[in-house]
Formats: structure tokens, C-alpha cells, sequence
């Protein structure tokens, strides 16, 4: 058993003869540096996640509508923001081209053409989502018992969105050159800052006033002007790979606009069509009720952690992809996107056995109701199933965004999650009478899906000859 997992984490093992370019780096280094780069990315990830969750269980003492009027605002949001996370990826895939190629003036250039870009879309953006705030949180499938407190939160958010949208833009640039850490201490900060401020405006304490929901957006609004703060701050030191100080004007240069476009309009599609699907999803679980949809809205939390943690890897890998091919060796490339598959499936595996085992206590955390625990206990059955499939879909999605294949994850999506995820979804939840666990076994089933086709399109290797 030793020696099968020994082959199978060695790293001169993962290229086949004729893949090789040249000298690789040993088993331990590639480690090594992967681990470098994804810790504090998963770290963050990990550290949000539960921050969220934190942040639920502080909106859940004022009972299960509370907690569906938060949850029911998160795709509407994460529609409007699709336009800057689409942004984003072309960011990252470009700046971390540069670095492989030791392009600074590129890298630079790209970093303020996108903070422009960034500035514009993200107040247009925020400025329609709070206009159109009641028909967006009526379309997502609130019920009249939620509507008002959803409306409230969702435009507060919308006017902290602009300043959290511009911090993710440079983060993005910072991840890109393989400066993770900047990211996870701008996102820990800010959402620790969220978390006091939860505690001091929910409920009402020392003296401040008890809002209830509305505090819970305000405090998410104060977290985030914290996180553009830092962001700003982290590029504007001298002497650094990106410096806002440095390196080029602040005018919009043609080239880099039109590779922002391309990798930026394929990520946006994948992005739209992701939120249409997430959108659609949440819609018809909220049509199963409000305690269905506050279990459904604890067990998303709980699937976030498993997320974050592939996120973080997924980081790591798209940075030392994109950094490999631009300096010209796409099988260290290959060998990078195989690493960060591996520590993916570990970290997966305990995943799969901390929901296993720790199901029923995991749910009470968030409240104690119940009814609510009995159900929550179940899905969390089904998270432990999806956990691999999700982890690994994740980082080979990022592998394959770092190589600037974003057109390919983007159909994949929109085939996976804009229609097959919402179709199962009403087949299983309503004429089959599946409920709640119909709509996390299409879930389940999305991930599967998306696994197999990102994981084929990488295994051929067309991915390595992509020019950005």
C-alpha cells in the first residue's frame, strides 16, 4: 500500500517520456512549491468560509426567515458580480503569463487597465442591482414573509459591492504573480472586521442600535471598504512585482484590452450561465419552503469549507500553470496540475469523514431547531459523496482557467450548470417527490459531470499550446 501511494504521489511518475522538455524539478520541491503558493490561498478560503458561517449562525438568532432572507440575496448577488469575477480570471491567467515570461511592464500594465475596467463595471453593475433590487430578490424565489428584510440586505450590499469588487480586481493580480498571501490577509481582516461588527449591530450591543438584518449587510459593507483599503495598499509599495507607483500610465492600452476581452468574455459566459443555473437551483429549492430552504442555505455552508479548500488549490494552480507555460515548459505545467490534483484528493478524504461522522453536530451549530438538524443531517451525507468530486473539478477548472482555456470550462458550465443542475433538480425535487435531497443529489450529479469533461479536456494536453 506504501508503495502504490509513493508511486503515485512521485512526480516522475506523472509525465510520460516524450512530454519531458528538459530537467524536472524533484518530488519534494514541486510539493513544496505548490504548497507555498495554495496554503494561504486555501487558508483564506477555508477562513471565509467559516467566517460565513459564523455569520450565519449570528443572523440565525433571529430565526429561520432571517436566515432564508441572507440566503436568498447570494445569487442575485453573485449576478451582478459576474461580470467583475469574469474579469478576474482573464486577470490572473495574464499576470501570472508575465511572471513566466519576467514581463513587469505587461504584468503592470494589466493590473491598472483592470482596476479602470474593474471601477467602471463594478459601479454600473451595483447601481442596476440596487435599482432592480425587489424584482431580482422576487425572480430568486422569496417568499412575502422574506421579501422586505431580502430587499433591505441585498441594497446595502450592493452599495459595499463597489469596494469589494475593486480589492478583488488587485488581489486577482496579486494571485496571478503568485502573491497569495496578500489576498488571504486583505479577505481574513475584512471578514473579521464583518464579524465584529455583526455582533455589534444584529443584536445591539454597547450601545449601538439593534438593526437585525440590515446590520448584518452594514457590517459586510464595513468589511469590505477594509478590504479595498488593504488591497490598495498592498500595490502601491515600490520595488514590488506589481506597484501602482511604478511601471507604465494609467491609459488603456489596445493589446492588453483585447487579451482581457478574450479571456474575460469566456469566463463571463461560463459566469452568467453559472449564476442563470445557481439562480434557477435556489429558486426552486426556496419553492420548498422556508425550513427547507433555511436547512438548504446551513448545508451550503457547510459545502463552502469543501469549496475553499479547492479554491485555494485551484489559486495555486492556475498561478503555476500559467507561470510554467509562459516560461516555456508546459510539462512542468502538466506536472504542477497533477500535484494539485493529488493534495486535492487528501484533503478531500478527511473532508469526506469529518461530514460523515460529524454531520449532526455540524448542523446544530448553526441552530436548534429540530426539524431542521434531522434534514441538515442527511444532505450532509450527500456533501460527503460530492466532496471529492467538487474538490478535484475545481482545481482542474483552475488548471485549465491558467492556461487561458476558459472558453472550454465555460461550455462545460453552461451545459452542466445552466441546464442539466436546474432540469434534475425539478425532476427530482417535485414529480419524484425527493424534496430538499433531490436538489443535493443534482447537485451531486452536476459535479460528477463537470469533473468528467474538465478532467478529459486536461488529460489530452490541448490545453498546453494556448498563446495569451
Amino acid at each position: 500500500m506504501i508503495t502504490l501511494l509513493k508511486r503515485l504521489f512521485n512526480v516522475n511518475n506523472m509525465l510520460k517520456p516524450q512530454q519531458r522538455l528538459g530537467e524536472i524539478p524533484s518530488t519534494s520541491s514541486m510539493y513544496l512549491s505548490t504548497y507555498r503558493i495554495a496554503w494561504p490561498s486555501a487558508l483564506e478560503a477555508v477562513l471565509i468560509s467559516l467566517i460565513g458561517s459564523v455569520d450565519t449562525i449570528m443572523v440565525s438568532s433571529l430565526g429561520p426567515g432571517a436566515i432564508a432572507a441572507v440566503g436568498i440575496t447570494n445569487q442575485p448577488k453573485y449576478i451582478v458580480m459576474s461580470v467583475i469575477f469574469s474579469l478576474n480570471l482573464g486577470v490572473t491567467a495574464i499576470v501570472a503569463r508575465r511572471k513566466g515570461e519576467k514581463d513587469i511592464m505587461g504584468a503592470n500594465r494589466c493590473l491598472k487597465q483592470s482596476i479602470m475596467l474593474s471601477s467602471m463595471l463594478t459601479v454600473a453593475a451595483s447601481a442596476l442591482g440596487y435599482i432592480f433590487a425587489d424584482p431580482l430578490i422576487i425572480l430568486a424565489g422569496a417568499g412575502r414573509d422574506i421579501i422586505t428584510d431580502a430587499s433591505v440586505y441585498f441594497r446595502i450590499i450592493m452599495i459595499g459591492n463597489v469596494f469589494y469588487c475593486i480589492g478583488l480586481t488587485i488581489t486577482a493580480a496579486q494571485r496571478g504573480s503568485g502573491n497569495t498571501r496578500i489576498s488571504m490577509v486583505t479577505n481574513l481582516t475584512a471578514n473579521l472586521v464583518n464579524i465584529c461588527f455583526d455582533y455589534l449591530l444584529i443584536g445591539g450591543r454597547f450601545g449601538f442600535p439593534a438593526l437585525g438584518v440590515a446590520g448584518a449587510a452594514i457590517a459586510t459593507a464595513i468589511g469590505n471598504i477594509v478590504s479595498l483599503i488593504i488591497a490598495v495598499f498592498s500595490v502601491t509599495r515600490r520595488g514590488g512585482f506589481l506597484s501602482l507607483l511604478e511601471y507604465g500610465e494609467w491609459r488603456f492600452d489596445l493589446k492588453t484590452l483585447k487579451n482581457l476581452a478574450s479571456l474575460g468574455s469566456s469566463a463571463l459566459v461560463e459566469q452568467v450561465f453559472m449564476r442563470i443555473g445557481f439562480f434557477s437551483y435556489a429558486a426552486i429549492v426556496a419553492g420548498l419552503g422556508t425550513i427547507a430552504f433555511a436547512t438548504h442555505q446551513i448545508c451550503m455552508n457547510v459545502i463552502n469549507v469543501s469549496f475553499a479548500f479547492g479554491d485555494g488549490l485551484s489559486i495555486a494552480a492556475s498561478s503555476l500553470v500559467g507561470q510554467s507555460l509562459g516560461a516555456k515548459r508546459p510539462d512542468i505545467a502538466i506536472l504542477y496540475g497533477k500535484v494539485t490534483q493529488r493534495i486535492a484528493f487528501c484533503v478531500s478524504a478527511v473532508l469526506f469523514v469529518v461530514f460523515m461522522l460529524g454531520r449532526h453536530g455540524i448542523v446544530s451549530l448553526f441552530t436548534d431547531d429540530n426539524q431542521i438538524i434531522a434534514l441538515g443531517a442527511v444532505i450532509l451525507i450527500v456533501i460527503a459523496c460530492t466532496s471529492p468530486f467538487q474538490t478535484s473539478n475545481v482545481v482542474v477548472s483552475g488548471c485549465l482557467r491558467g492556461a487561458g482555456d476558459a472558453k472550454y470550462v465555460a461550455l462545460v458550465s453552461f451545459i452542466s450548470i445552466g441546464v442539466i443542475r436546474p432540469v434534475v433538480t425539478w425532476l427530482l425535487c417535485f414529480p419524484l417527490g425527493l424534496g430538499l435531497l433531490g436538489a443535493w443529489f443534482s447537485l451531486m450529479f452536476d459535479q460528477v459531470t463537470r469533473l468528467t469533461l474538465n478532467y478529459l479536456r486536461f488529460s489530452r494536453g490541448k490545453w498546453t499550446k494556448i498563446k495569451i
